[in-house]
């Protein structure tokens, strides 16, 4: 049995929680929140069988195979460099850190230590996302030249958008998956970046579109916010036709157009659980070959997309009080 330790008790922890309860073979072997009582009620809802009031007990528990960190932005680093220090693999929830100069420190004490830690951005890990990039690069929409993609949710006033101190904004609560969608089929040779935002009483981004030029006459046009709720959808655009995908962070349908004509439909797998279970599978599967990173999200990758988003937080006046660290 594959264990996973989770370390917070919130939402996101709790979707986990209930995706490996379906999954073969793994298991939620231990929860940990700075509250003993939190994550008490949390093993008891999610049928957990240990729980911890304090992170260093639980990265300490030799039973342990992972351990996924599903806190607000700004604990990521903390929480990640104790397990890393624990000798224990660790998947990150995305963002991954608060700036890019975080997550290089920490992914240099993991390669110091030889302990596998993976960015938890599920999109780069779903069956039907990897599919897109077949599709894209089969040339059955010929050359493509555009994207676009879209991630708003009404989240305006929850509190990791709007506090400066949890790393808020939509930029990495959001717009990250939209940044990742054009990575993942445009690539990352960007040539120039033109943005706007709207900045919200604390001074965090509240809504945001960027545009980015690539070499070969490529762009990718793309918007996030937490002010309004949007179709999710991402486009690829080509010379002979385009790809429309449902929901940039969570692809369920994927079409294929030829010269406007429905070509081709693809779905997500009839087993699919909530999509979270392909970044553990992928984490086990690391850990089993001897890998340090997963190949589905490099190292190198997870850093630039932090040091994109740091451009272009600066860009916007938006800080962090560990930018100054």
């Amino acid at each position: 049995m594959f264990k996973v330790g989770i370390i917070g008790a919130g939402k996101i922890a709790r979707k986990m929680a209930k995706t490996l309860a379906a999954v073969n073979d793994m298991e939620v072997g231990a929860i940990a929140s700075r509250s003993l009582e939190k994550a008490k009620a949390f093993a008891d809802e999610c049928n957990v069988k240990k729980a911890y009031g304090s992170y260093e007990e639980l990265v300490d528990d030799a039973d342990i195979d992972l351990v996924y960190i599903a806190t607000p932005h700004s604990h990521h680093y903390d929480q990640a460099l104790l397990t890393v220090n624990a000798s224990k693999p660790v998947l990150v929830e995305k963002a991954f850190t608060a700036n890019a100069h975080q997550a290089e420190r920490l992914l240099t004490v993991a390669r110091e230590k030889g302990v596998f830690i993976t960015e938890a951005i599920w999109t780069r890990y779903m069956p039907l996302s990897l599919k897109i990039k077949e599709i894209v690069d089969s040339g059955i929409i010929g050359e493509p030249h555009l994207l676009t993609a879209n991630l708003c949710y009404r989240v305006e006033d929850v509190a990791r958008i709007v506090r400066p101190e949890l790393c808020g904004g939509a930029l990495l609560d959001l717009g990250v998956y939209a940044i990742n969608f054009a990575r993942m089929y445009f690539g990352n040779n960007v040539q120039k970046t033109v943005s706007n935002c709207i900045l919200g009483a604390t001074g965090m981004d509240m809504q945001e579109s960027i545009s980015l030029v690539y070499s070969g006459n490529k762009m990718a046009n793309l918007l996030a916010g937490a002010l309004c709720q949007s179709d999710r959808q991402g486009i690829i655009s080509g010379t002979e036709g385009y790809i429309r995908v449902d929901s940039i962070n969570c692809p369920r349908l994927v079409e294929v157009y030829r010269d406007y004509v429905l070509h081709a439909q693809y779905y997500c797998p009839e087993d699919i659980i909530t999509g979270y279970e392909y970044e553990v599978l992928e984490c086990k599967r690391c850990i089993e070959a001897g890998l340090l990173e997963s190949p589905l999200m490099p190292h190198k990758e997870t850093v630039s997309v932090m040091r994109q988003m740091d451009a272009l937080r600066k860009e916007w006046g938006v800080r962090y009080p560990m930018d100054e660290e």
